[in-house]
């Protein structure tokens, strides 16, 4: 999303040359393999961990930081491993992020018109708002000192980064469209008549 964003804004003769769709199906492909190369890696590594502590998991899905907790062998040290590996590949989309969002406000800010300042941030910030939303909430759950973990607090984190981004993103992106505006506007207007 970042890159076509940078190339619709930064680059918007190029855009149909740059993001043709043999470069969708690619950056697709490479997400997808990439994710499910990931999960693989923890599927088999998890699976050889020795658990001494039961096979109960306080959660409404088996997330890696618990079953680590049920660990008794240094086998989790592997694990820990891939996570450390996640978080670099993790640094290189966020930095690749941040520096698309910078060449992006720089030229949004060049801009002469207001009105085509206000169209390419409408066009970015939802992108912004859900990547930070799950961003922040996963750098909490990941990374949030022992002694703050608790079953219910980590379990809130969980359904919070697994349930709220992939929510609100359809809402935010459907907010651009004029009709459902229109829609919402008038159904505020119908909730309040109502109340008075």
């Amino acid at each position: 999303m970042a890159y076509d964003r940078y190339i619709a804004i930064c680059r918007p003769l190029h855009y149909a040359m740059l993001m043709d769709t043999r470069a969708c199906v690619r950056m697709a492909a490479a997400a997808w393999a990439s994710g499910f190369l990931y999960a693989l890696l923890h599927t088999a590594n998890t699976f050889s961990i020795p658990l001494c502590q039961g096979n109960v998991v306080n959660q409404f899905f088996c997330e890696i930081p618990q079953i680590l907790k049920l660990s008794c062998s240094d086998f989790y040290l592997r694990e820990v491993g891939l996570i450390v590996l996640g978080l670099f590949s993790f640094l290189g989309c966020f930095v690749f992020i941040v520096l698309s969002y910078v060449q992006i406000f720089r030229a949004v800010l060049r801009m002469p018109s207001e009105q085509g300042r206000h169209k390419a941030f409408s066009m970015c910030l939802p992108h912004l708002a859900v990547v930070s939303l799950f961003v922040s909430t996963v750098m909490f759950a990941y990374l949030k000192p022992p002694s703050m973990s608790s079953p219910a607090l980590d379990l809130v984190v969980a359904v919070v980064y697994s349930v709220v981004p992939p929510a609100v993103n359809p809402l935010l992106y459907s907010m651009r469209n004029k009709e459902l505006q229109e829609a919402l506007r008038k159904l505020v207007i119908q909730v309040q008549r109502k109340h008075r």
